[in-house]
């Protein structure tokens, strides 16, 4: 029995292993002719583009772990299947259940590996983002920006709606703070100027305090400074990390930001979820793809790689369809991004519950 499990394991992880390797680079040429274009008008060089390359490998390694789980569990299984093996272990008295016991302690140590991956992600595609943009957009400087929040070296949510640096001017400003004592402090304001010596000047806004017992007072100004508020306009101008840049913390306290500037933090608690949701698919799948590869007694490679690709074309559909329901608000974040495992899930129980032992 233990040279059987041996065996499975050592087909799954040689099949995993190489997919999981290869397909990266396939998603690497495929993207680099996508925006060939792109890094022409910024001007960067060959070194340049492989180097950002390098930082965004460990994010299509990711990406692979679930369809690479697939691919192992389908080829693992189906060609056992076909070789009728899997015939003479149940004439053994060895179950199917039994056969593919090895699979899930893989499945689980995989899944903790996507977990950790995703961590160093988030870091090497800063890299990546440095490499191929820096702070320029199509190879010149913006001196501009709309609609962010930007959260202040003292724990205070500045939202603005428009920034321009060459002016040193700043639009439609909200200020949102929490003061020592515990009250909250709301500023609007039309508009703020920065000055080296000063930092940031508010004008013609209102200011509302909220004690800590729910007294409120409210003040209309024509001039507000508040101290503390420097950050130069360059620094407000740099670009707020995109999701994929931003850890499940970071999320969690970028989307808390946004909602305390009344903005919609949706897309981004749909971001976070997803940030579990994703390597937990590794396993799934898998529970998924074990009785499946089973279903059909003929075929070969044609058969597994028609079979991984139509289940992940699905799972990504359904990614996508419920990512999107979650950010208008049709269902919960969580729901959103655990909605396709569940389905995968319940869909791989009931096969492996009908799969003949």
């Amino acid at each position: 029995m233990r040279t059987l499990d041996r065996m499975v394991a050592a087909t799954f992880v040689r099949i995993f292993s190489m997919f999981v390797l290869s397909v990266p680079i396939m998603f690497i040429l495929a993207d680099q002719s996508e925006k060939q274009g792109l890094y022409v008008d910024r001007e960067l060089t060959m070194s340049d583009i492989v180097l950002g390359y390098f930082f965004e490998y460990p994010k299509f390694v990711l990406w692979s772990f679930p369809v690479a789980a697939l691919v192992g569990t389908v080829f693992t299984i189906h060609s056992m299947t076909v070789n009728r093996e899997i015939q003479a272990a149940k004439a053994g008295g060895i179950s199917f259940h039994r056969l593919i016991v090895p699979l899930w302690p893989i499945g689980a140590v995989l899944t903790v590996a996507a977990f950790l991956l995703g961590m160093v992600v988030t870091v090497t595609n800063r890299k990546a983002e440095e490499v191929f943009a820096g702070d320029t957009e199509w190879g010149q400087p913006r001196a501009w920006r709309n609609a962010f929040v930007f959260q202040t070296e003292h724990d205070e949510t500045l939202g603005v709606q428009q920034l321009s640096v060459g002016k040193a001017t700043m639009g439609g400003v909200l200020l949102e703070s929490l003061d020592e004592d515990g009250s909250l402090r709301h500023v609007w304001a039309d508009e703020g100027v920065y000055t080296t010596e000063e930092g940031w000047t508010l004008r013609d806004g209102y200011l509302r305090v909220i004690r800590p017992d729910g007294r409120e007072a409210s003040f209309r100004f024509d001039s507000h400074r508040r101290p503390g508020l420097t950050p130069t306009p360059e620094d407000l101008l740099q670009n707020p990390p995109d999701d994929e840049e931003m850890t499940y913390e970071e999320l969690g306290r970028q989307a808390a930001a946004v909602h305390r500037s009344g903005g919609d933090p949706r897309k981004l608690l749909v971001g976070r979820e997803q940030k579990l949701a994703i390597p937990a698919a590794t396993l799934v799948i898998m529970l998924f793809g074990a009785p499946l590869a089973t279903t059909v007694k003929k075929g070969g490679a044609a058969f597994g790689v028609g079979v991984s690709l139509g289940s992940t074309l699905v799972y990504i559909l359904l990614l996508r369809l419920f990512g999107a329901i979650g950010i208008t608000g049709g269902l919960p974040p969580v729901w959103a991004a655990w909605t396709p495992n569940l389905l995968f899930l319940v869909v791989g129980v009931v096969l492996l519950a009908r799969v003949r032992t």
